[in-house]
């Protein structure tokens, strides 16, 4: 009965060795290695040695041989029963065996015992799932960076599962999802391989889709100059499926940078901002200029004027009063691109003729009309005027200052009467 059940035994390991061969992504040199090694420890823990056996393993049939080598020697002088076997044994095995020859002899593995296969198929599963993962990691912890296709297999709450054509898992968590993305079983979605996390040796390949360097590698599929390297992409700000602001510069002054990427009617990104769940892309050239380069980052408006502090990269822009609300952009999207994409604090103020300023009144006078922790909460930010705060954005008032927009309603309210 022992015997039948290390008979199924061996066919079931067998038949592992054939899955592995079929689904497993390890090359044939290493899983032979594996497996030999695997058997040979076998092997030894049960002769005291392993020297003298041949292990043959054929991954691609999915199956095993083993043979025993021993000397021949006179009968009634076996000391090592594991090297050693008599002629009057050797010769039931072939009648012409003399002393001194060496028998080889296929062992019969299931005769290792029950237990013995079951820890060899343990060790075998281990170090074949570390193997997986070593070539899983090995796989994609150089190609960072890169965009890959998957399909999806699972969603979830807090990410989506999708697998490679070798059928590797990738998770594209929810942070690095586009908001407006919506995914179904089986269909492909394409993202930039943001990292390989190997923790415990258990990769975890992690995509995202809302990263600049998504949008970064869609650009340069698309334009053929990029890829050349006529135009290099010096920026990249992004509001994940809203919009966009890209900073390009070219190294051939025959070729204007925003023209080749935007292309003609805008061909080349119309595919990408499809990609991206129509998020609005908009192009400038780079200069290292800061000035010249804040005043393109907040394209569509009209810069007058702008006061840089380096040290603590923030700018101070003038624009005349119908150009504010462009330079804001709806829900301070633009200034906020144009902040990220220039790493300058860009603060918007209204530019006022030197008579008006002149006609100016100090924040401390209003003080029996405006409460003074409003009052501070402005001086706080800068404004230390009445001027100054009419003259300053709204949205810049209510998040800067972190007030209420009632409040900061009440407060333009009365310092705009002081001067009508």
């Amino acid at each position: 009965m022992a015997t039948r059940k290390s008979e199924v035994e061996t066919v079931s390991m067998v038949n592992t060795f054939k899955e592995f061969k079929d689904t497993k992504n390890i090359d044939r040199t290493t899983l032979v290695s594996v497996l030999e090694e695997s058997f040979r420890n076998v092997i030894a823990k049960l002769f005291g040695s392993d020297e003298n056996f041949d292990v043959i393993v054929n991954p691609d049939k999915g199956d095993f041989e083993i043979y025993r080598n021993r000397v021949v020697v006179p009968n009634g002088e076996v000391q090592d029963e594991n090297k050693e076997i008599s002629l009057s044994e050797a010769q039931k095995i072939a009648p012409d065996y003399e002393v001194g020859e060496e028998v080889s002899e296929e062992v019969n593995f299931s005769k290792f015992g029950r237990r013995a296969i079951l820890n060899l198929r343990q060790t075998l599963a281990s170090k074949i799932l570390e193997l997986e993962h070593d070539s899983l990691y090995n796989k994609y912890k150089d190609r960072v960076g890169q965009v890959i296709s998957g399909e999806v297999y699972q969603v979830w709450k807090r990410e989506v599962l999708l697998v490679d054509d070798e059928n590797n898992e990738l998770i594209l968590p929810k942070s690095e999802q586009i908001p407006n993305d919506q995914y179904r079983k089986g269909e492909t979605v394409r993202a930039v391989i943001l990292r390989v996390d190997n923790e415990n040796n258990n990769p975890k390949i992690i995509l995202s889709r809302t990263s600049p360097m998504f949008l970064e590698r869609l650009l340069e599929a698309e334009v053929p100059e990029i890829a050349d390297g006529l135009i290099t992409i010096r920026r990249v700000a992004r509001m994940p499926g809203e919009r966009a602001k890209i900073a390009v510069e070219s190294y051939d002054e025959r070729i204007d940078p925003v023209g080749a990427c935007v292309g003609v009617k805008g061909s080349r990104v119309h595919g990408i901002v499809r990609e991206l769940g129509n998020e609005n892309i908009d192009v400038i050239n780079y200069t290292s200029n800061v000035k010249l380069f804040i005043q393109r980052a907040l394209s569509p408006a009209r810069v007058s004027s702008i006061n840089i502090d380096e040290e603590n990269h923030k700018a101070e822009v003038f624009l005349k009063p119908e150009e504010v609300s462009l330079a804001i952009g709806r829900g301070g999207l633009n200034i906020k691109l144009a902040s990220m994409l220039t790493e300058y604090t860009i603060d918007v103020f209204r530019e006022v003729d030197e008579s008006e300023a002149d006609e100016d009144i100090y924040l401390d006078e209003f003080a029996d009309e405006i409460d003074q922790w409003v009052i501070d909460a402005i001086k706080a930010i800068g404004l230390d005027t009445a001027k100054a705060v009419i003259n300053a954005p709204r949205e810049m008032l209510v998040e800067k200052a972190d007030l209420e927009e009632e409040t900061v309603d009440h407060l333009l309210e009365v310092l705009k009467a002081e001067f009508e």
